[in-house]
């Protein structure tokens, strides 16, 4: 059963839920169209909630009907109200955990675009050529939900790998299927540098920031250092003869972000300040958090850096995600950006979690 906090808002989002409704359907009101759409998007913004609650209390009113006509019933009428009453009592908890899981409270940058920024970690130039495959894997990924993807800065290697790269990812929801992604992701395999054939470990960070916009974090110029530099390729040969990459360092907390993309110095400078307000962001949210994951470990993981989150092991042909125990035999499907059924395992753990702990919270 729900606590009584939670019946209330039911009752309080049903019963607007209805007033929409209501208000929609009245023609004089309907006649003003900035009143309408207005109604229209907070119907659509409850509707999921509202129909799911009305559908549980039908359920549970169907469960006490067939409660009271097994008392009077015998024989074949009473196996079928027996069944009756099974089925909606399936029905009424089935309703009741979806709405448990509608009335968790929502991350308000899941709608958000995300930076992401992949480094080549311990491994040499095994590592590059892992971070490279990665960027791949992400920008297949993107492209597998139609959205849009960004480079910003990338440094590669002179065998097809990168050093460093970060990437802006424009689409609806991304940072919601993207923000566990966040980790050291670790590959297994013989490098095609070794000659003896010996399987190497090698390691790729990956960070995950939700798009900050200027009134989330605001960029104080004084804090700034702003250097204007040469964009080059692999082997360090310059792109352009005219200076337009671009090197930001945000003095109060060391933190540096490069962008030389693009060949006007402007838009390497507008998407190096979009790059810090994300690291600036990101940080924020850690202080955040940092209590919380104190108190209880997440079971999906913080996010940080440092944590081993996913090995993509070649010889057996498989990438186990370890913080839910998933392992998929696919290790080329996955780094050609099949990754949904991660994102989706992630996504479920998360929400349970929540559940979990909203649960223990309403004991």
């Amino acid at each position: 059963m729900f606590p009584a906090q939670a019946i209330k808002r039911l009752n309080d989002i049903e019963t607007r839920f209805d007033l929409l409704v209501s208000q929609m359907n009245d023609p004089e009101y309907g006649a003003d169209y900035q009143k309408y759409m207005q109604a229209a998007k907070g119907k659509g913004e409850i509707e999921v909630v509202a129909v799911a609650y009305k559908d549980y209390n039908r359920a549970a009113q169907d469960v006490v009907s067939a409660e009271e006509l097994i008392k009077s019933a015998e024989g074949e009428e009473r196996e079928f109200y027996q069944e009756e009453l099974e089925l909606a009592r399936i029905e009424r908890d089935e309703l009741e955990e979806k709405l448990r899981l509608l009335l968790l409270p929502k991350d308000p940058n899941d709608n958000k675009d995300v930076l992401v920024e992949i480094r080549a970690a311990a491994g040499g130039e095994e590592a590059k050529l892992f971070a490279g495959e990665l960027f791949r894997m992400y920008t297949r990924y993107a492209e597998r939900k139609g959205w849009k993807v960004d480079i910003m800065n990338v440094q590669e290697t002179g065998i097809g790998g990168v050093q460093e790269v970060s990437f802006e990812i424009i689409g609806k929801g991304a940072y919601s299927q993207l923000k566990f992604e966040g980790g050291v992701h670790r590959v297994q395999r013989v490098p095609v540098t070794e000659s003896s054939g010996r399987i190497q470990t090698s390691t790729a960070t990956v960070a995950v920031m939700p798009e900050a916009d200027e009134v989330e974090v605001e960029l104080i110029e004084a804090d700034l250092i702003e250097d204007i530099y040469h964009s080059s390729s692999a082997g360090g040969q310059n792109v352009q003869k005219v200076a337009t990459a671009i090197r930001l360092t945000h003095k109060p907390t060391g933190i540096v972000v490069s962008c030389q993309d693009e060949r006007s110095q402007l838009q390497n400078k507008i998407k190096a300040r979009k790059a810090m307000r994300a690291r600036l962001f990101e940080l924020e949210m850690e202080k955040a958090t940092a209590s919380e994951r104190g108190a209880r470990r997440s079971q999906v993981g913080s996010g940080e850096r440092s944590e081993k989150i996913r090995t993509y092991n070649f010889p057996d042909g498989r990438v186990t995600d370890h913080r839910i125990q998933v392992t998929l035999h696919n290790v080329a499907g996955v780094l050609d950006g099949d990754i949904q059924t991660f994102i989706d395992g992630l996504i479920s753990a998360n929400q349970a979690e929540k559940l979990r702990d909203s649960m223990e919270e309403s004991e």
